[in-house]
């Protein structure tokens, strides 16, 4: 006899729709990380490239990231501490220590590459050579940025800030310089072609990704109807 499904008496329309309630303090590490991951999303990642004292780069993905200010422009990505020794990772050290750091897009040609940069190196291996990926300098910061990347946004580090009761710490910098690969600039609006330059995203699961998806344009309506009540 087949078992049921729980979930199978959920009606799919929403307004009659059973909801679930969870207390993120009576669940067991990590549930609450892996149901916010798989809510907040799609993620964008951040491929994020910064230089140790020593002069090693480093390379490594994060996708807790966004923009968080336009004025100056200015983005943020988190990095969560390590539950062994060192807890730094590379990346949190040397933007403590250099203040800088680039910024590029994942696209769907360097996604594979971008995994395995997720890998844990030791200490003083350049992620940039272990992949086999090519760097080049930057123009305002030392780290340097990828070549092949769609996008690259070269930023110094405005403040580095320890998220309260956990693990991580969020890094905001603001962006110096753009680089952006011709064919995806729409020079009439200032704009990338967001959709041509085939960004990765991020979702729940430890291997669930995703490409961007149908493109609709929603514009914001001047006024809204009144409703005499």
């Amino acid at each position: 006899m087949a078992l049921s499904n729980p979930l199978d008496s959920l009606s799919s329309d929403s307004s009659t729709a059973k909801m679930l309630t969870l207390v993120t303090a009576e669940m067991e590490p990590p549930a609450p990380y892996h149901l916010l991951t798989s809510v907040v999303a799609p993620r964008p990642i951040a491929w994020v490239s910064t230089l140790s004292t020593e002069g090693v780069p480093n390379l490594a993905p994060y996708s807790f990231f966004n923009a968080v200010a336009g004025f100056p422009p200015t983005i943020m990505f988190s990095v969560s501490y390590r539950r062994r020794e060192p807890q730094e990772k590379d990346t949190l050290r040397n933007v403590k220590a250099t203040g800088e750091f680039v910024c590029h897009v994942v696209d769907e040609a360097l996604c594979e590459a971008m995994v395995k940069t997720a890998v844990d190196l030791p200490h003083g291996i350049s992620e940039f050579e272990a992949v086999g990926l090519e760097a080049e300098p930057a123009t305002e910061v030392k780290p340097p940025r990828l070549k092949d990347a769609p996008v690259a946004m070269e930023c110094k580090v405005t403040q580095i800030v320890p998220v309260e009761g956990a693990t991580n710490v969020m890094v905001l910098g603001q962006v110096l310089r753009f680089h952006i690969r011709q064919d995806l600039y729409r020079n009439s609006l200032g704009l990338v072609d967001t959709v041509q330059m085939q960004p990765i995203t991020r979702l729940g699961g430890p291997v669930e990704y995703t490409k961007i998806g149908e493109l609709i344009h929603l514009p914001t309506p001047q006024n809204l109807p009144h409703h005499p009540g």
